[in-house]
């Protein structure tokens, strides 16, 4: 096998990197701090700093105080150095955050859709304004992370099945990418909240989990050693179409809410549910937050649903046997404790298993706060490499 020689330009590239590496995650630093944590002279990492400091990476940002001698100054990455957007689609809403490379969010917009339409123009639209809001061009977008429900092919990243946004297909990756001139990426909604929740959430550091979302549809992420289980088709966590009992099977792939787990604990099964049980709500998150306020009805509804839920997780868990299973999703998070505690209970008579089943920890928008985390991810990587 043959090997790159060392050379000097090559080194340099692998210095920078480094450098570039540690700012990210540990800075600002200063330049002894700096030498002494990539193991170059006080010489080289000067000249390190003054090059990417020409190439507008890195600035000045403070001083800090020495026992003896001069302040020595601190170097941080620019924060403007590079601006991603996490973008949460589905049917009814269209949620959108800029973040510049740090991973501060700079704004935020939010809308209602009637309709997918044209998703080349509603993006192309959403990007523009949220950019136009945090006082940026859009040219300086670099990354775009699109969270929607459906399978994204994790090899090409173009969309494979999107049934509640049936204008969305192949080949859209491309279009907008060519149409914001920004790096694009799409990815499945619930693998985003498994994301956040892993990095900020309920799931923080745990290598191993599933997040089961709750909501108008029924979803399932997979972490496993850390990173998130795709499967071969990007298809793994499609749970809504697991068959079960009381329900039909299989699924229609075309209209998933008519069998398998779908029709049991999608949003239009639990309205129907709380109905049955003399529940009137305008919705599923509002009858489980009717229903854990008490009253004679309540205690039938959860324990119903808390069987319904552990009917499918059980069969989850006996495969994965996650160390944490995260409850979100809107009917999910309305739920709280008391419905995971319900659902934790409920499993272990179904499987031999006994998940630590928890509420989201992310209040607000886990998709969205997935897609802008994985955008400023990619926007870092992209540093990194540009440096080699």
């Amino acid at each position: 096998m043959s090997r790159r020689p060392g050379t000097p330009s090559l080194l340099r590239s692998i210095n920078d990197r480094n450098a570039l590496e540690l700012l990210l995650h540990d800075g600002p630093l200063t330049r002894v701090e700096l030498s002494k944590r990539t193991g170059l002279s006080k010489v080289t990492a000067s000249q390190l700093l003054s090059r990417l400091q020409e190439r507008d990476l890195v600035e000045v940002v403070g001083t800090r105080s020495a026992r003896r001698g001069p302040s020595a100054e601190l170097y941080a990455i620019r924060p403007d150095c590079s601006y991603s957007i996490g973008i949460e689609m589905d049917p009814h809403h269209v949620r959108a955050s800029l973040a510049d490379i740090t991973g501060a969010v700079v704004s935020h917009v939010e809308r209602e859709v009637e309709g997918t339409g044209d998703p080349k123009q509603l993006i192309h639209d959403t990007a523009a304004d949220v950019a136009s809001q945090g006082e940026i061009e859009l040219t300086k977008v670099d990354e775009v992370v699109i969270g929607m429900p459906g399978v994204v092919d994790p090899v090409s990243g173009d969309i494979e099945l999107s049934f509640d946004l049936p204008g969305w297909h192949r080949g859209l990756r491309h279009t907008l990418a060519a149409d914001l001139g920004a790096r694009v990426s799409f990815e499945n909604d619930v693998n985003l909240a498994a994301s956040a929740e892993r990095a900020e959430g309920a799931g923080r550091d745990v290598d191993n989990m599933v997040l089961l979302w709750v909501g108008r549809g029924v979803g399932l992420a997979i972490v496993l050693g850390g990173d998130v289980h795709h499967g071969a088709t990007g298809a793994a966590g499609e749970i809504g179409y697991l068959p079960v009992p009381g329900v039909p099977s299989p699924a229609n792939i075309e209209r998933p809410a008519q069998g398998a787990l779908q029709a049991l604990v999608g949003a239009s099964a639990v309205l129907e549910l709380s109905r049955e049980h003399g529940i009137v709500a305008d919705g599923a998150p509002q009858a489980v937050r009717a229903a854990l306020a008490g009253g004679a009805a309540a205690e039938g509804f959860l324990r119903e649903l808390a069987d319904r839920v552990a009917l499918g997780l059980a069969a989850v868990c006996a495969v994965v046997d996650p160390a944490v299973v995260v409850v979100a999703g809107e009917t999910g998070a309305a739920g709280g404790d008391e419905l995971c505690a319900r659902i934790a209970d409920a499993v272990p008579h179904i499987a031999p298993v006994h998940p630590k089943v928890v509420p989201t920890g992310i209040d607000d928008s886990p998709i969205l706060r997935g897609a802008v985390l994985a955008a400023v991810d990619k926007a870092r990587q992209a540093i990194i490499i540009s440096a080699e």
